[in-house]
């Protein structure tokens, strides 16, 4: 035992002198100690991670006769997803049509002239196929996920679908039900509810602010001939893209394409429908809900269109004020400020920036439930985050940022499905894909001085958005916030002929709403200068 204790005693002078002398290369930055992971071999994984983006395959898109364009990217995979993006929505529609595009969505599952439902259902099901469809407010899609040989089979069963669906009397009183139970589902969706409402406001008395599912009364009263109607106005070839993405063939794809599409879709005639303008404005509309235990609010101001060049930077913009809900812990390692700030300071249960691209306008926006005593210090926040993209934003921040954008990006193609969604997305908003690559370029060159001019540009003194369902108290001990940056002394309720008046809560049976557009009517109630005096105009502290 003696031995051995001499023995660790002798040996301990050495290891400290290896010890510190290792710490000291490594403090002093000498050479003679160099992880791997920090020198060649880090270059060498980013460079095989870039030669796997340019090695993704190639879209292949072609043109038919008619206007329809076929895009498709072969993975070689043995399953495949292929579907049909069509230049519809609820966008297209009038305050009379209102739904009718979701309506539609609905009743093609429902039976055509070769297939009766149950026809289709076995048919879907023996094939172990997924048949699905969604209707947004600028696209209508139908798309099919399938073992890549039964490719045919889904292209036929698309075609037929929306070229020779019956559409009949007792399927469409039948399908009338569901979406009112579909309504109904909805409304218990509160974040569903508030963008419906962010929309109403924001684009109110235009088509994108209208519902996708429709007023209760459109609902009610859509008939067969609608729906004819808006087959034969919207369904177009120059309005469909036919795309495909897994084990798909471009050559096979496009012979199914002429063979199903090429001349019944020529018989749609008649001008093409264009796009009606939609006109943004700075207002706020609160619902009055006196159960509702939390304040849900989303708060936007007018972002652009898919194809402008400011969209990247309102995307990488976007990012950097992220997303967090207490699920996530908290602590200054978080990535967003306002995360850290909203932890730190207990100011919400969770907040989710979005940035919603339409064709020709957008919305940017940060969408959040409170508890209510603490909606003015978060939107306190939120005003004082905004304003730090427009002045001193860092680079470090822009990387990381776009770092994860990217990241987020690539995480989205995951599969075929997604893949074909992208493809046929960008092929309406776009007339092509753009490759992998090029949307990591203009990434890459957006800086913080980039986000700044921007985010000066779209949220610098600009009236903002502002959609909330809330308790009757707290809206209005906000409206009694910052009283004093008013610029004029508002009207009392009544005094203007001017007025909003309250109206129904686009028929999601909330109790109360109001309507108020800040810039429209400036002499208007009290309650109308809500937001207003809670951003003051967006004007720096």
């Amino acid at each position: 035992m003696a031995a051995a204790a001499a023995a660790r005693a002798a040996m301990l002078p050495a290891a400290r002198r290896r010890l510190w002398g290792f710490a000291g290369r490594l403090l002093s930055g000498g050479a003679a100690w160099r992880p791997a992971c920090l020198g060649g071999d880090r270059w060498r994984s980013t460079q095989a991670a870039a030669q796997v983006v340019l090695n993704v395959p190639e879209t292949r898109v072609t043109c038919l006769e008619n206007g329809l364009r076929v895009a498709s990217e072969d993975s070689g995979l043995s399953t495949c997803t292929v579907g049909l993006w069509i230049d519809a929505g609820s966008r297209y529609e009038n305050e009379k049509n209102n739904g009718t595009a979701h309506f539609l969505e609905h009743m093609a599952f429902k039976g055509t002239k070769k297939r009766s439902q149950l026809d289709l259902e076995l048919e879907i099901e023996n094939m172990g196929a997924h048949l699905n469809a969604y209707t947004s407010r600028e696209q209508t899609v139908y798309y099919a996920k399938a073992f890549s040989k039964d490719l045919p089979r889904a292209v036929e069963i698309l075609a037929d679908i929306i070229q020779n669906s019956t559409l009949g009397e007792a399927e469409i009183e039948r399908e009338r039900g569901v979406i009112l139970r579909e309504m109904q589902e909805v409304e218990t969706n509160l974040q569903e509810v508030v963008f419906d409402y962010l929309h109403a406001t924001a684009y109110q008395n235009t088509a994108l602010g209208r519902t996708i599912l429709g007023p209760t009364e459109n609902i009610k009263s859509i008939n067969r001939k609608d729906l004819v109607d808006y087959i034969t106005t919207h369904y177009k070839g120059p309005r469909i893209v036919l795309a495909a993405a897994g084990g798909v063939s471009h050559d096979e794809l496009l012979e199914l394409a002429k063979l199903h599409f090429g001349e019944s879709l020529s018989r749609h005639t008649g001008e093409m429908p264009a796009l009606p303008p939609c006109r943004f404005t700075g207002s706020e509309i609160r619902v009055r809900d006196d159960k509702m235990p939390l304040a849900h609010l989303a708060v936007a101001v007018e972002a652009v269109g898919w194809a402008h060049p400011d969209t990247i930077c309102l995307m990488v913009a976007n990012t950097l004020i992220g997303n967090w809900d207490r699920s996530f812990g908290g602590g200054m390692n978080l990535s967003s400020k306002l995360a850290q700030l909203s932890c730190h300071g207990n100011l919400c249960h969770s907040f989710q920036s979005f940035n919603t691209s339409y064709t020709d306008t957008g919305l940017w926006g940060i969408y959040m439930v409170c508890e209510p005593a603490t909606v003015a210090d978060m939107l306190h926040v939120v005003q004082k985050e905004w304003m730090r993209l427009c002045t001193s934003v860092t680079e470090s921040e822009v990387a990381r940022a776009k770092n994860l954008l990217k990241t987020n990006m690539l995480l989205q193609l995951d599969g075929s499905t997604p893949i074909c969604e992208d493809i046929g997305r960008q092929m309406l908003c776009y007339n092509r894909r753009i490759p992998i690559p090029e949307l990591e370029a203009r990434i890459d060159a957006v800086s913080a001085e980039t986000i700044r001019e921007v985010c000066t540009k779209y949220i610098y003194e600009k009236s903002p958005a502002l959609a909330a369902v809330d308790e009757e108290n707290e809206a209005e001990r906000l409206s009694n916030h910052n009283h004093g940056n008013l610029s004029k002394v508002p009207a009392k309720s009544g005094s203007s002929p001017g007025s909003p008046t309250p109206r129904p809560g686009l028929g999601r049976g909330l109790s109360s709403s109001t309507v108020s557009e800040a810039n429209a009517f400036p002499n208007c109630c009290d309650h109308t200068y809500v937001f207003k005096k809670t951003f003051s105009h967006f004007y720096l502290y």
